[in-house]
């Protein structure tokens, strides 16, 4: 099986936020996971971190924050070189998409908590 890493970006403790319900089903079915956001804490056993990992074989990216905030993480991002990068409803950018695009990054404007119910992930 491929290890499809995942970056959880906009993480957050509260188990009412979209990003949290999706490091439990990424974790759930025990893909890796790392997560991003403005404010330190802890989903199961994944931390929530404040700096950008470095380049640890990220598969994926999944956003959960809005397009006003992602431009500070485009450079880090394209570093990252992910295989794809999955913008959750409310998270569509077409500018950082075509930028993901032209360096080769799959694009999927999806919902993460769907693509794993469904084996799509």
């Amino acid at each position: 099986m491929i290890n499809k890493k995942t970056l959880v970006i906009g993480g957050s403790e509260n188990p009412a936020r979209y990003s949290n319900m999706a490091i439990r089903a990424l974790r759930k079915n025990g893909i890796e996971t790392t997560s991003l956001a403005k404010r330190v804490g802890k989903v199961l056993d994944v931390e929530i971190l404040t700096v950008f990992p470095e380049n640890d074989n990220i598969h994926t990216v999944t956003m959960y924050v809005g397009q006003q905030r992602q431009s500070e993480y485009y450079n880090k991002i394209l570093e990252l070189n992910p295989k794809r990068v999955i913008f959750n409803p409310g998270a569509e950018n077409y500018e950082f998409a075509e930028m993901l695009e032209n360096k080769g990054i799959e694009i999927i404007e999806g919902c993460t908590l769907v693509m794993l119910s469904t084996g799509q992930y």
